[in-house]
């Protein structure tokens, strides 16, 4: 049997986990090395897949996210399809947020104890997906084109394999604090100006 491909329909919406349920479910499978450990992660993951240059299958994307087989698609009733169905949900919502509401688009960002915005787990999810079709990406990370500043908020919290900043050691200074402690705040316009970019491409006929 080939795997099906998820869609937005209520029967998917009804074999969905709860997002607190998929959290718990994330993290009980950390040694299978998913792409995401919790919903930041994974939120972040999923808004590049909607927003990046290329259409994926979700065999491809998903697979790697959840650190599922492809065989999972194919076996409704199994916490592995429950947790596909509400990652195909969260697509669909950011999907459809992006293409007719985009200032409603907000991240899952984690807060720290003191209240504060922690986006580094969210921005670490949406580069583990761009890495996915890393080449696909390459006309942003060039510095020298205009438009890489829209993954600036987005890199700027992002480690590398070595777990040293993405983008070299930040400069020292208030200044510097500051735009991290903001930068954030940039990330939903960034994420909806990402995709109107690789509309052309991605859309191409």
């Amino acid at each position: 049997m080939s795997p099906r491909r998820p869609k937005a329909s209520s029967s998917m919406a009804a074999a969905a986990m709860p997002l607190a349920e998929l959290e718990q479910w994330l993290q009980a499978r950390v040694d299978q090395h998913p792409a995401a450990t919790g919903l930041p992660m994974l939120d972040g993951y999923v808004a590049a897949i909607v927003a990046g240059p290329v259409s994926m299958s979700p065999l491809d994307w998903i697979c790697p996210l959840l650190a599922i087989d492809a065989d999972a698609f194919n076996h409704g009733g199994t916490p592995e399809f429950a947790a596909i169905s509400a990652v195909a949900l969260r697509h669909n919502e950011i999907s459809q947020i992006l293409s007719t509401t985009p200032n409603q688009f907000a991240p899952m960002h984690r807060r720290q104890p003191n209240g504060v915005v922690d986006p580094r787990p969210w921005c670490q999810g949406f580069y583990a997906a761009m890495r996915l079709r890393l080449s696909a990406w390459a006309p942003l990370l060039d510095a020298s084109n205009v438009n890489h500043r829209l993954l600036l908020p987005i890199l700027l919290h992002c480690r590398d394999d070595q777990a040293g900043p993405l983008l070299g050691p930040p400069r020292t200074g208030r200044e510097t604090r500051d735009s991290l402690r903001n930068a954030h705040l940039d990330i939903p316009a960034a994420v909806e100006a990402m995709r109107q970019y690789w509309m052309p491409i991605r859309y191409a006929r």
